[in-house]
């Protein structure tokens, strides 16, 4: 095994991982910005377009669902579920198994719009560069997924 492969030690690890914070900050804010930029053109604000994605995802999921996987407050989701519902990209039915959270869906214009979306998005991604390799990337999702297992206590509401 070479130094390279081998797990680090505790102090270094904390240095290692503050470097990777230091830059999933910058790149977030500046994604972020990318994708309001595309507001203009959807309609979708960044919290609409996250509903819009988990619902093409994992369709039908209620509003406290939602919140627990993109670690925001019930209160937030459910702000953004209102206005993909008023927009026509999202309708609410009935929940059988729980009365008082209802089952959020997409319309087939929330489909489309979340289609375009993505269409876009993944037109940017195609220009990241560097020449990075498949097994890079698996390596990054790896690391970032260990990261937030970390923070799974930490109470977003």
């Amino acid at each position: 095994m070479n130094d390279i492969d081998k797990p680090l030690a505790p102090d270094e690890l904390g240095e290692r991982v503050t470097e990777v914070f230091d830059l999933i900050g910058p790149l977030y804010r500046r994604a972020f910005r990318k994708v309001e930029q595309g507001e203009q053109i959807e309609g979708a604000s960044v919290g609409v377009r996250s509903v819009l994605d988990l619902l093409r995802r994992y369709e039908p999921m209620t509003v406290p669902q939602m919140g627990r996987i993109m670690a925001l407050s019930r209160q937030f989701v459910q702000r953004m579920v209102n206005d993909a519902v008023a927009r026509g990209w999202a309708e609410v039915t009935p929940n059988p198994a729980h009365q008082r959270s209802s089952l959020i869906r997409l319309t087939d214009e929330g489909r489309a719009t979340i289609t375009a979306v993505l269409a876009r998005e993944h037109a940017l991604n195609r220009q990241v560069g560097g020449d990075l390799t498949d097994a890079e990337l698996t390596a990054c999702v790896r690391v970032l997924k260990q990261l937030l297992v970390t923070f799974d206590h930490v109470d977003v509401e």
